[in-house]
């Protein structure tokens, strides 16, 4: 059965998400402000480089000054960080592979990795919560035929969701924002999104963080990547493709193992 649509029940549910989401939007810029406000004071001339880099050369000056005042600063530098990348994740906002960079300039690379998955998928994770309370009907039109089609795909996966999220996490198949926002609409449930969002991001992560060792050396993210590099990740994408194929094979396996 049907249900009867009013426009006007419609059009003020549209303005009450519109809202809601402004207001979100707002609470978050004003999380960020705080953390500016609590910042050390800097040089005026050191100021302008506190802005979110869309350039490598944005990603050096920022993260010369950082490193400058993460000596006696670092706690709320590292929060700062945090909140940052979190917010341009949730968002949707380009920038997060500068901060990836800048992670691996300022960190040790064991914490630079977890900072940056644990940023990544709660990001993500806050990204899919909006999209599954606000965006299905602005994703439908503009998005339906390849849902449709990529919610085919994932039902085949409903048993291996979970690999099935690492190998789109590693591989550029379909863009993070895509993923993000349409996770909820092809049902894909929260857990393995964020188990899968943080193990995927893992292997490209490291080789944006390896680069934020030698950032002074590079004159653009495409630097980062090498066919060594490009080799590893398809090998590491083709692995998480084998429990999804050979699912049954593998349990056959271990159980025979097991009685043996």
């Amino acid at each position: 059965m049907i249900g009867y649509s009013n426009p006007v029940q419609n059009e003020r549910i549209k303005r009450r998400h519109f809202v809601l989401l402004a207001l979100i939007f707002l609470i978050s810029m004003t999380c960020l402000l705080m953390v500016y406000i609590l910042f050390p004071n800097v040089n005026p001339e050191e100021k302008g480089a506190f802005k979110i880099p869309k350039t490598i050369d944005d990603a050096k000056i920022l993260g010369n000054v950082l490193y400058k005042y993460s000596k006696h600063h670092r706690y709320i530098i590292m929060i700062a960080f945090f909140l940052t990348y979190i917010f341009l994740q949730t968002f949707a906002i380009p920038g997060s592979i500068f901060l990836s960079i800048l992670a691996g300039f300022l960190y040790p690379f064991p914490l630079a990795l977890f900072l940056v998955c644990l940023c990544s998928s709660l990001g993500a994770s806050f990204c899919y919560l909006l999209s599954k309370l606000f965006g299905r009907p602005l994703l439908l039109k503009y998005f339906r035929a390849k849902i449709i089609d990529w919610q085919r795909k994932v039902q085949k996966r409903s048993d291996s969701l979970l690999w099935f999220m690492i190998f789109l996490r590693i591989t550029p198949i379909l863009p993070n924002w895509f993923i993000n926002l349409c996770s909820p609409i092809l049902d894909v449930p929260l857990k393995p999104f964020f188990l899968g969002t943080f193990a995927g991001v893992a292997l490209p992560s490291i080789l944006f963080i390896q680069a934020g060792k030698t950032i002074h050396q590079l004159s653009s993210p495409l630097d980062v990547f090498s066919w060594g590099s490009i080799f590893m990740l398809s090998f590491c994408a083709i692995l998480s493709l084998l429990p999804i194929y050979f699912k049954n094979q593998i349990e056959k396996f271990f159980k025979s193992k097991i009685k043996t």
